[in-house]
């Protein structure tokens, strides 16, 4: 069992900390991504789980065994970095099998683990190679054979797909998902990239400041963000905060009035770029189009709308010029309501 427990773990660096009070608890055979801007703690937190950083405060246990004293060596985990850290001299059969040497392997069960890790990321024709041979795709495939190889219970892996283009990166992504479903390892991921943690991970965990101000499914935290800044930082383009008054439980969006979760008051609207239908500009909320960029498969709309910028995304294809007026009409059942005080969600 590899049920990983982050149990109150704080870090100061001097008087800066960036990391304060965080608890996780990830189920054995889970994939937890750790998402957030740079800054936030989520790489230290990962090198804390692994043992090369030391916390100030809180535990890390695994499996059921405080390892908060324990060495990274005897900590039984696997780390993909960054960067590749292959080693130039030694072929790809002697990267994958580097750490299992190192644990005195019977040489059986060295090829054997290591034509197996090299299958699954499909570098088996490469094992005689050496890495100057190889593309930087290859060589990030070279680095995730050698953590499967030696089988560990949990696989940290901090932004390892960073390094290569947008094209790579989305064949890595499907694959890396799928030998990771198949070897059944726990797995913490660490990115800034909002796309890798929706399509790879169970469940994220959003850090912020030093905190994980949400964690959840996907779908959840994309479509029931807890805070405006994750709202804000879970989507591309983000989601649109409207600000709004409630007058008798009810707020008006696009010329109708919609339930809110307050009786009155000052809210924001929360609504996603997807969510807006556009209408004539007597029918809805009236705005300005900015910019229209054409994306192939949608296109997307910067507008003004009562002095602030919004976003729309629309899977037709239009070509109009900047100043053209138009309406917007929200979804009402998707709106996400916040209070502009505590930037929180305000209802269910």
């Amino acid at each position: 069992m590899a049920q990983i427990l982050i149990d109150k773990v704080r870090k100061d660096f001097g008087a800066v900390r960036a990391l304060d009070e965080v608890t996780l608890d990830i189920a054995d055979g889970e994939f937890v991504a750790l998402l957030g801007p740079s800054g936030c703690g989520k790489t230290t937190l990962l090198r804390i789980v692994a043992g090369l950083e030391t916390q100030t405060a809180g535990r890390i246990v695994i499996g059921g065994r405080d390892l908060t004293e324990v060495p990274t060596r005897a900590r039984g985990l696997a780390m993909v970095f960054q960067n590749y850290a292959v080693f130039p001299h030694m072929t790809v059969f002697e990267n994958i099998a580097f750490g299992l040497r190192m644990q005195k392997a019977d040489p059986t069960r060295i090829d054997a683990q290591v034509r197996k890790a090299a299958g699954l990321l499909h570098i088996e024709d490469y094992l005689d190679r050496h890495p100057g041979n190889l593309s930087g795709g290859q060589r990030q495939r070279v680095a995730v054979a050698r953590a499967l190889a030696v089988e560990p219970p949990v696989l940290l892996m901090d932004e390892p797909l960073s390094n290569l283009d947008a094209l790579l990166r989305l064949e890595m992504r499907a694959e890396l998902k799928t030998v990771l479903e198949q070897a059944g390892t726990t797995t913490i991921y660490v990115t800034h990239d909002q796309t890798e943690a929706m399509g790879l991970a169970d469940r994220i965990a959003v850090m912020h400041g030093g905190r994980i101000v949400q964690i959840d499914t996907p779908t959840e935290v994309y479509r029931h963000p807890r805070t405006k800044f994750v709202g804000g930082f879970v989507g591309s383009p983000p989601m649109n905060f409207l600000p709004v008054e409630v007058t008798g439980g009810e707020a008006r969006l696009g010329g109708l009035p919609v339930p809110a979760p307050v009786t009155s008051g000052a809210l924001l609207a929360g609504v996603r770029p997807e969510d807006f239908a556009i209408v004539a500009p007597d029918q809805g909320l009236a705005a300005e189009v900015l910019v229209v960029e054409p994306l192939g498969s949608h296109t997307l709309v910067t507008v003004r709308c009562d002095g602030a910028t919004v976003r729309v995304v629309t899977p037709e294809i239009i070509d109009w010029p900047a100043g053209r007026r138009i309406g917007l009409k929200p979804d009402a059942g998707r709106v996400v309501w916040m209070d502009p005080q505590s930037e929180q969600a305000v209802g269910p």
